[in-house]
């Protein structure tokens, strides 16, 4: 029983909390320290992107699939119909899971699929689920296809996301995705303060597929992106949330949000090389790289150094395609934005080239070069070798060239545009060139052999 004594000191209580929260925001007007654990849930159980789709179409998308693998799909138990749908659509289970919703989805308690980051910047290894390690199996495009098939077969109608797809490629190979130009058509309806605006001139769709970067190297960066070209901070982070149907009011509400996701993304580290390593042929291998390669990829044990240096294009030599794709006013636009604060010194309106990146955890990270064009570090270090056409083997890692097992090719067989194609590479295609990086053309076949095998150890 509540005495009237218990009810006011209950009362003084609660109005004292107030007192002190408010003369703490006027005091400070901090927010609250972001923490790694709550990032991480709520990557996992908060969508900030509309549905992909619902529970019955999720459920139904082995219908549409190719005859024989409709078969399979069909004599399925649920479980095992779950895991053909994972395997063909490159999803994991969530970590110390076998069953649940997808790591790269949230699923509501309503079924609806939503789209997180980690779908791109989560993956599998051997096995092994690593959140934060860029998903080299994700077939998005394979996704939004069937999804949009499945909805057809069941009679019900297409959203956004369908008709955008349509017009815009969401990934011409398994593992890539048309990343950029999700975030620059975006930017092209909002204004500086985020407010959703008409286009004021010919939308811009520049097309071409990327790797995504893992996330256990953005605590290491200052300047975010392959080009170095805007100054890290979690603003950068929610550029993909600009969707029409997310109004600035909720955009801004989700700041703190990403506050949480941004630690989250610090605390990741670089997953140790699970093998065996020869030990005196990576000790060799330390020398040639401290000596050919630190001075831009920076070095590496107890007292690591990054550079963060610019390569100029003419210098690397890979494909430009992605530093094209940004004009240098849209750069300076996005500077004048709520994203740097409205601060223009927070972004490089030419950056010239590609930030040469950290490689901690390199040796998890196939395919290689920043469109994926590469398959394995051994062919990274000898250019001269690199295959022109090559099929994905996703369920295999060749640890001795570090990297996919593959099926090279002189060209890509002719075949229909189809979820079987899009396991072929075709480095001949717009912003696919495997070119460039010819660095290690200079090194002796001893000292690449002793540098792959240093790598592994970074």
């Amino acid at each position: 029983m509540h005495t009237p004594t218990a009810r006011i000191a209950t009362l003084l209580l609660a109005v004292g909390s107030l007192l002190f929260a408010s003369a703490w925001a006027l005091a400070d007007d901090k927010p609250p320290a972001p923490r790694a654990a709550l990032g991480y849930e709520y990557l996992l159980e908060r969508p900030y992107l509309p549905a992909a789709m619902d529970a019955e179409v999720a459920a139904n998308l082995w219908k549409v699939w190719p005859e024989a693998e409709r078969a399979v799909a069909e004599k399925a138990t649920p479980a095992e119909r779950q895991r053909l749908v994972f395997a063909r659509y490159g999803l994991t289970p969530r970590p110390g899971a076998t069953e649940g919703p997808p790591l790269q989805y949230v699923v509501g308690k309503d079924g609806a699929w939503h789209t997180n980051c980690l779908a791109c910047h989560s993956g599998q290894l051997e096995g092994t689920v690593i959140p934060g390690l860029p998903n080299n199996r994700f077939a998005m495009q394979s996704l939004v296809e069937d999804a949009r098939d499945t909805k057809r077969v069941l009679g019900k109608p297409f959203d956004r996301n369908d008709l955008a797809a349509a017009v815009i490629p969401f990934g011409e190979n398994h593992g890539t995705t048309n990343a950029v130009v999700f975030s620059i058509v975006l930017l092209q309806f909002r204004d500086q303060d985020l407010k959703v605006v008409p286009p004021t001139g010919r939308l811009r769709f520049p097309h071409h597929d990327l790797d995504a970067p893992p996330w256990w190297h953005y605590k290491k960066r200052k300047w975010l992106y392959l080009d170095g070209f805007t100054r890290r901070n979690h603003r950068s982070l929610m550029q993909f949330l600009l969707v029409p149907q997310n109004t600035r009011a909720k955009v801004l509400a989700w700041e703190q949000d990403y506050r949480h996701i941004e630690a989250y993304i610090k605390s990741i580290e670089a997953p140790a090389w699970p093998h065996a390593v020869d030990a005196k042929l990576a000790a060799r291998g330390r020398g040639v790289f401290q000596q050919h390669c630190a001075s831009c990829h920076g070095t590496y044990g107890a007292s690591e150094t990054y550079p963060e240096k610019t390569i100029p294009i003419a210098v690397i030599g890979t494909d430009r395609a992605r530093l094209d794709a940004a004009t240098n006013e849209e750069r300076a636009t996005y500077g004048n934005s709520w994203f740097t604060g409205y601060d223009p010194t927070g972004v490089r309106t030419d950056p010239g080239g590609y930030v040469a990146p950290p490689l901690d955890g390199i040796w998890a990270t196939a395919p290689y070069l920043h469109n994926g064009s590469v398959p394995t570090l051994w062919h990274l270090l000898h250019p001269e070798q690199r295959p022109v056409a090559w099929k994905r083997i996703h369920e295999g890692y060749d640890r001795e060239k570090v990297g996919m097992r593959f099926e090279a090719a002189a060209k890509v067989p002719e075949m229909k545009r189809s979820h079987a194609k899009r396991f072929w590479f075709d480095t001949t295609r717009h912003g696919k060139s495997n070119k460039g990086h010819d660095f290690p053309s200079k090194l002796s076949e001893p000292q690449r052999r002793a540098l792959l095998e240093y790598l592994k150890t970074l």
